[in-house]
C-alpha cells in the first residue's frame, strides 16, 4: 500500500550460479577503440613530379594515379604544358615496355565478401568464378572513356562506300607496289589519304577544345597527325602517323607496318603515342559490321570503318537496277561543340566519295 515515486529501484533480479563479475574477453573492448592497424595507416604512393612542371590541374591528379613522374613527361599543350592525354600516353608506353610503376596489390578479404550462391553444376561441368582487380592504367583508361562521353557533345554520323573501284585497283597493282616499295597494299593507306584530304577541306574537324584557365578555346592545327588504332598485348593502342599530309602510300604503309610490329612487341615510344589530331580504327578486321566509336580526348572526331560485306545495292552505272558490291559501313563519331551536323556530314561524304573514286586521291579534289 506504499506510494512508490517514479524511477525508483524497486529490486533486482540474480540468475541462479551466474557470476558477478564481467569476463576477461568483454573488457578490452574500449580499448580497442581507434587502434588502427600499422598497414592501413600507412601513406598512399603518391607520384613524384616537380611543382616547377608547367602541367594541368587534371594532369597532375592522373599523374598521382597512374604514378607518374612529371619530369619525364613530353608537354604537347601550349608552351610545353603537359596534358592529360600526354602523362596516359607516357603511362601506357611504359607499360608496352614492362617497365611501369606496379600499382599496390589490393588482397580481396574472403570474409567480407558475399559468397556466390551454391548452384549445382550441370553433368561435366564446373561452375568456377574468379576475380581480379583491374590494373591502375585500365581503369584510368576506362575513366577517360567515359569521361570523353559525359564532356564532350559526341554524336556519330553514318554513311556507306561501294569498295569496288579500290578493291579493283589495290587488285590491279598490289604485285607491283609490294615489288617496287617492299610492303604490301593494303586500305587503311587508302583512307588515311582520304582523311588527309577532308581534314584539309574541313579544319575544324582537325582542330580540338582546349580548356585553358576556365576560357575554353579552339585549337587548331596546320598540319594531319594520324592516329590509327593497332592492336597489341596489352588491348587497343594508337600510335601516331606523323604529318600524313606529306607521306606517300608507300610511306603511309610503312608506318602502319612499323607501329603495329613495335606495338605487338611492346616497344611504342611515349612520343609515338602522344599528339594525334584526328584517329582511325577499323573495326573491320574483327569483324565488326558497324560500331560507334567513341572519341579520343581531345581529338574532335573519329573514323571507324567496318567489315567490307556483299550487298545489293543500286547500279550506280544503270540506275533502277540492283547490283551486288561490296560495301563497307563508315561512321564518323564527331564532337558537336566545335564540329556543326553538316560539317560531320560533308565530311564523311568526302571520305566517301575519295574511296569510291581513288582518282581524287591523286588530284586531290
Amino acid at each position: 500500500g506504499e506510494t512508490v515515486q517514479i524511477g525508483q529501484v524497486l529490486g533486482g533480479i540474480d540468475e541462479a550460479g551466474a557470476s558477478g563479475t564481467v569476463p576477461a574477453s568483454a573488457t578490452p573492448a574500449a580499448a580497442a577503440v581507434g587502434t588502427t592497424p600499422s598497414a592501413a595507416s600507412a601513406a598512399p604512393v603518391s607520384s613524384v613530379h616537380d611543382d616547377d612542371v608547367r602541367a594541368t590541374p587534371l594532369a597532375r591528379k592522373v599523374a598521382d594515379e597512374l604514378h607518374v613522374d612529371l619530369s619525364k613527361v613530353v608537354g604537347t599543350g601550349a608552351g610545353g604544358r603537359i596534358r592529360e592525354q600526354d602523362v596516359i600516353a607516357f603511362s601506357q608506353a611504359k607499360g608496352s615496355n614492362g617497365s611501369a610503376t606496379p600499382s599496390p596489390s589490393v588482397k580481396m578479404d574472403a570474409a567480407v565478401s558475399s559468397p556466390a550462391p551454391v548452384v549445382p553444376a550441370g553433368e561435366g561441368g564446373t561452375r568456377r568464378v574468379s576475380r581480379e582487380r583491374m590494373s591502375t592504367l585500365r581503369q584510368r583508361i576506362a575513366s577517360r572513356l567515359v569521361q570523353a562521353q559525359h564532356t564532350a557533345a559526341m554524336l556519330t554520323t553514318f554513311n556507306e562506300c561501294d569498295m569496288t573501284a579500290v578493291m579493283a585497283l589495290r587488285k590491279q597493282y598490289k604485285d607491283e607496289f609490294e615489288k617496287k616499295h617492299a610492303i604490301g597494299l593494303g586500305f587503311m593507306s587508302f583512307f588515311v589519304k582520304a582523311v588527309v584530304g577532308a581534314l584539309k577541306a574541313f579544319p575544324l574537324v582537325n582542330a580540338s577544345i582546349v580548356e585553358d584557365g576556365g576560357q575554353p578555346s579552339v585549337e587548331k592545327h596546320d598540319y594531319q597527325d594520324i592516329a590509327v588504332a593497332v592492336a597489341s598485348p596489352k588491348g587497343l593502342v594508337v600510335p601516331v602517323i606523323r604529318n600524313a599530309e606529306t607521306l606517300s602510300m608507300a610511306k603511309i604503309e610503312l608506318a602502319i607496318k612499323e607501329l603495329a610490329t613495335k606495338a605487338k612487341d611492346g616497344k611504342l615510344t611515349i612520343e609515338e603515342m602522344q599528339g594525334g589530331t584526328f584517329t582511325i580504327t577499323n573495326g573491320g578486321i574483327f569483324g565488326s559490321l558497324m560500331s560507334t566509336p567513341i572519341l579520343n580526348p581531345p581529338q574532335s572526331a573519329i573514323l571507324g570503318m567496318h567489315a567490307i560485306k556483299n550487298r545489293a545495292v543500286e547500279d550506280p552505272a544503270n540506275p533502277g537496277q540492283v547490283a551486288i558490291r561490296p560495301m563497307m559501313y563508315l561512321a564518323l563519331s564527331y564532337d558537336h561543340r566545335i564540329i556543326d551536323g553538316a560539317e560531320a556530314v560533308q565530311f564523311l561524304v568526302f571520305i566517301k566519295k575519295a574511296i569510291e573514286d581513288p582518282q581524287r586521291l591523286l588530284l586531290e579534289v
